[in-house]
């Protein structure tokens, strides 16, 4: 799937992010900060994550819901959880230029499979996109 360049910009320039994860019939939602996108996969650093990094790791579907002022998406995919390899190394490298003193512990590789508008409009809320 394709994120038009609409999508990438809230995602990029979002006021938040929250991302949720499953597992053992257990929701947990977490805010994320740091964000980039890759060839069309969405990049999220874990500075802190332990639940979700659990998570993932018991169950790869995740729910991504990023906002700007009153419109906003909800992406749904796959994620991995990576802590070695070129894509860590890549990423490390990005976050050292932009906030030196963060530890990088993993970078969560997201595959959107679904994107949803959440924007605050009736006309548009709930409205499957891609």
């Amino acid at each position: 799937m394709i994120l038009t360049e609409h999508m990438k910009d809230i995602l990029l320039h979002a006021d938040g992010k929250a991302l949720a994860t499953m597992s053992g019939g257990n929701i947990n939602v977490v805010p994320v900060s740091s964000i980039n996108i890759v060839n069309n996969e969405i990049w999220l650093i874990n500075y802190f994550m332990g639940k979700t990094h659990q998570n993932i790791v018991n169950n790869s579907d995740i729910a991504l819901a990023i906002w700007k002022g009153m419109e906003g998406y909800q992406i749904k995919g796959n994620a991995v959880y990576l802590t070695e390899g070129g894509m860590f190394d890549e990423a490390k490298l990005w976050i050292g230029k932009i906030l030196p003193e963060r530890v990088v512990k993993g970078l969560l590789v997201i595959t959107p499979r679904e994107v949803f508008d959440v924007s605050a409009s009736k006309e548009r809320a709930g409205n499957k996109v891609l």
